[in-house]
């Protein structure tokens, strides 16, 4: 008998929040029923005919179902966790981006390649200051690569590593960052779908056990304009029947075989239209940009931080290619699945890969292509790559759209403190 007498059943919408509810053990084999007008919903609730959502068609319900044996301890008290599958009539719903990663995965295991991700997280964390405003958490020791009470003077960090491991959920090594107080959170690879539903379970976690103590963790892309910003990295491998990565030729110079190449190649084949499915809000664009070692031009080199795909150092089993462009906004299973189906484009397509990167991508680069300056043009660029939203699913990024260019009208009329601040004393 399982230690707990609830399940909290969750999956990710559209914008990558964690949908769901609590279910009693005795109800759990039924699943869960939603409105599947959820996915008309913008941030501000907003709701928009967007295609798919059937918002004008009396908002019928999605069925979420999981199988129990997949039930995972949770974090709060004789509670399960479970990721669920979501249908409508017996048919995944075609917005579902866990739907659309389950489809990136088997296109790659027709071509006789398993994909495996590890995820790399990044985070701020903040505190209520006397106005009752989020400012950047008090850590007076901190420093980049700092671990202890200097950069955690509560322990925070130590609670979040426990619990996750609690909750089976691997952590491979957890640090500060460059600029306090953020810290990079990393998960440890392993099939796709099972390392994206760690890392869509682990970031509910951690938000969650901050809360507990007054404090929001966020993953948003550039919550600080004082700071750097913080990003999602997708590293990717790809495993035969053996369980040997594919990547790896020790008869090559560099290591790297034809299929590692290739997929190189179509990842920055798409760079352009990739970037609004991993940069998915207004907030986003603030990180990408020329020397802020983010994956904002179209290149790629070896162990060069500076680059969109980035070629670890090792080779073996260990070899990887991270990609860099994601933020924490991005809902990490559309952005995993967009990672994965560009790479896997480069190779159906046995597109050829350009030089590595020369240049430091701090003041200078050899590309020429960058992400694009907005979310307004990024989605531009996704509408006219139609390899990407053939791969990823027409019905997914046609919604997508829709719901993004809403986002952005909203953001184009809205007025900001920076517009009063600069132009109210002169007119």
């Amino acid at each position: 008998m399982p230690d707990y007498d609830r399940i909290r059943v969750l999956w990710p919408d559209h914008l990558g929040l964690a949908r769901g509810k609590y279910l009693p053990i005795r109800y759990a084999e039924r699943g869960a029923f939603h409105c599947l007008a959820l996915f008309a919903l913008g941030y501000d609730k907003e709701m928009i005919p967007a295609p798919g959502t059937r918002m004008l068609e009396g908002l019928p319900d999605l069925h979420a179902t999981f199988d129990l044996e997949n039930v995972r301890a949770g974090w709060e008290p004789n509670t399960g966790v479970a990721v669920a599958d979501i249908s409508f009539q017996g048919e995944p719903v075609p917005m579902s981006s866990r739907h659309a990663l389950r489809r990136a995965v088997a296109a790659w295991e027709e071509l006789g390649h398993t994909p495996k991700l590890g995820i790399e997280l990044e985070a701020y964390i903040l505190q209520r200051n006397a106005q009752d405003q989020w400012v950047p958490w008090e850590t007076p020791g901190g420093y980049v690569y700092g671990t202890g009470t200097a950069v955690d003077p509560i322990g925070l960090l130590d609670e979040i590593m426990r619990e996750a491991e609690d909750a089976n959920l691997p952590i491979e090594s957890i640090n500060s960052e460059y600029d306090i107080p953020q810290f990079e959170l990393t998960l440890h690879y392993d099939d796709a779908l099972k390392a994206v539903d760690d890392a869509f379970l682990f970031k509910v976690l951690a938000r969650e056990i901050a809360h507990r103590h007054g404090l929001l963790l966020t993953f948003l892309g550039k919550p600080l304009g004082d700071r750097g910003g913080s990003g999602v990295h997708v590293n990717v491998s790809l495993a035969d029947d053996a369980g040997n990565n594919i990547l790896n030729d020790p008869s090559t110079e560099d290591g790297l075989s034809t299929v590692a190449r290739q997929m190189i190649a179509g990842m920055l084949d798409h760079h352009e239209g990739m970037t609004a499915l991993l940069a998915p809000t207004v907030n986003a664009y603030k990180r990408l940009g020329p020397g802020t070692l983010t994956g904002y031009w179209a290149n790629w080199g070896y162990d060069h931080r500076g680059v969109t795909v980035r070629v670890s150092p090792e080779r073996g089993s260990a070899l990887r290619l991270e990609h860099r462009t994601a933020d924490g906004s991005a809902n990490i299973y559309t952005a995993a699945a967009t990672v994965l189906q560009a790479a896997r484009l480069g190779v159906v397509d046995e597109l050829e890969l350009g030089p590595a990167e020369t240049g430091d991508c701090l003041e200078n680069s050899d590309a020429e292509r960058t992400a694009p300056p907005s979310l307004r043009l990024a989605l531009d660029a996704l509408e006219a790559d139609e390899r990407l939203i053939e791969a990823v699913g027409r019905e997914l990024v046609e919604h997508f759209v829709v719901i993004k260019r809403a986002e952005w009208h909203r953001f184009s009329r809205s007025v900001t403190d920076w517009e009063l601040a600069e132009y109210l004393p002169f007119h």
